[in-house]
């Protein structure tokens, strides 16, 4: 079986364009605020342990490390996370060199790497998916290196990265079991015949194992979590999963892509298996009811695949190229990028609700602390939030306005405090949506407010619901209202 040999890397240009994305997710970085997600992983930074309700414990760690070098500001929080998109962008990059893409050709996958919507999206925050993404491009280029040339010793890098990731997200075991069922359809079979796979799988496995104790020590919550959002979410994922993966990339890319499984499939027989592992997974997406976005970084391996051939389209249409790349990256900074003023958010929050879950919470903040205003006696009252991004906000803002530490039994929110038996006086509950079973467990609740946003997110029209004590002591009540999705 013929494999080609790696060419030069193009340095300076792939770092040219990466550097360019990361001075741009710099100077947006701080243009809205933080995401409902980021405000929970900065609290959670502050607790830290080997595992989370719904999360393994590397981005709430990288939460934590960024504020502490960079400052704790939204800039500060996301310096990582740019930093991560980068080198997710230079990896593209390497991924196209490995399938025999010349100079051209990898500054091409750099470039579409760059004007992605999904790689755009994900760096601007600071999310699991965030280094996921980097983990799965690594994983990505040691497998096809290790197609390459057949050396086992890759399986060792592979590994190692795999336990990584997993500390950060366990989405990474699918690409990587995709590719093992790829390789046992197609080949070639005989990486798969060698201790250098062992000692990769020991890696990962040892890497791995304090979240895996943690989570067994725990009852496994995040199979709870994630089995909700799939009851919850099921539906409604399977019917938009086609649509994504044609949108959330960029629908520019789709040719490209396109061409990149063809060319696999057809003239690189070495590597078939890393083209077959994309529809292996989808299935396997589809059949979980995983969201569209969890075989999106497999696409971005294909872009890299089909840089190649689509340099003979773009020598022969360069003005069409041009145009076309020029309205992707708008397209894509205007959906995923806070380059709207906030009041116009709205625009595209339809399209992407991430862009509406970073406006507001200041002003979310002082709604909540108007209500809190209404309690005569709160030296006995208790602030409770639906949901952890509430309780993140009120932790980031509420000092500023008087407001007591609130409480929530949202996700690990519930394990890291309940309010104490003593707390027998008012509730301040804060519901996006007035839950009667939920208001049960307290007395004479009555809404005293309304969180009015300037978009249409989340949290625009949330209930704040005043009560006049809890209906048993807390130590009885907790947990009955616990919430793990």
């Amino acid at each position: 079986m013929t494999r080609p040999s790696a060419t030069a890397f193009a340095v300076r240009p792939v770092m040219t364009v990466a550097l360019i994305v990361g001075a741009v997710l710099t100077a947006l970085s701080g243009r809205y605020g933080y995401h409902r997600d980021e405000l929970y992983f900065m609290v959670a930074g502050r607790h830290l342990s080997w595992g989370y309700v719904d999360q393994p414990p590397l981005t709430p760690f990288i939460a934590r490390v960024s504020t502490a070098v960079f400052g704790d500001t939204v800039m500060g929080l996301r310096v990582l996370s740019t930093l991560s998109t980068v080198t997710t962008i230079v990896v593209v990059a390497l991924i196209a060199r490995e399938f025999g893409s010349e100079r051209r050709g990898q500054i091409l996958a750099a470039v579409c790497a760059a004007v992605s919507g999904f790689v755009l999206g994900v760096g601007h925050l600071v999310s699991t998916a965030t280094y996921d993404l980097l983990a799965w491009m690594l994983i990505a280029l040691f497998a096809v290196t290790l197609l390459r040339t057949g050396d086992g010793r890759w399986w060792l890098a592979l590994g190692l990265t795999a336990g990584i990731a997993v500390e950060n997200k366990y989405l990474v075991v699918l690409p990587i079991g995709a590719l093992l069922i790829s390789l046992l359809i197609v080949g070639p079979r005989e990486v798969l015949r060698s201790w250098w796979l062992v000692a990769g799988v020991a890696v990962a496995g040892l890497i791995a194992l304090p979240n895996v104790l943690w989570q067994f020590q725990h009852d496994w919550p995040q199979l709870t979590v994630a089995t909700g959002i799939s009851e919850d979410d099921g539906a409604e994922n399977r019917i938009m999963f086609v649509p994504l993966q044609l949108l959330q990339l960029s629908p520019s890319l789709v040719p490209i892509w396109v061409a990149g499984f063809l060319r696999i499939w057809r003239q690189l027989q070495w590597a078939r298996s890393v083209a077959l592992a994309y529809p292996v997974l989808c299935v396997v997406v589809l059949v979980t009811g995983g969201k569209s976005y969890y075989a999106l970084p497999l696409l971005l391996v294909l872009v890299a695949a089909g840089c190649e051939p689509a340099l003979r389209w773009v020598d022969r249409h360069r003005t069409q190229a041009v145009v076309g790349l020029v309205l992707t990256a708008a397209t894509s900074a205007v959906f995923t990028l806070p380059v709207l003023p906030a009041s116009a958010a709205d625009f595209v929050i339809p399209v992407n609700k991430e862009q509406g879950e970073q406006i507001g919470w200041p002003a979310f903040t002082t709604s909540v602390a108007s209500a809190w205003g209404r309690i005569q006696s709160p030296e006995r009252a208790t602030l409770l939030t639906g949901n952890y991004g509430e309780a993140g906000a009120l932790v980031r803002y509420g000092p500023a306005h008087g407001l007591p530490t609130p409480y929530s039994p949202h996700m690990s929110f519930w394990d890291w405090s309940r309010p104490p038996d003593t707390n027998t006086g008012p509730v301040l509950l804060v519901e996006i949506e007035r839950n009667p079973g939920f208001e049960s467990h307290f007395r004479d609740c009555n809404q005293v407010g309304t969180v009015d946003s300037i978009v249409s997110n989340d949290e625009d029209g949330t209930a704040l619901v005043l009560c006049s004590a809890p209906a048993e002591p807390w130590s009885t009540l907790w947990p009955k209202v616990r919430q793990f999705y």
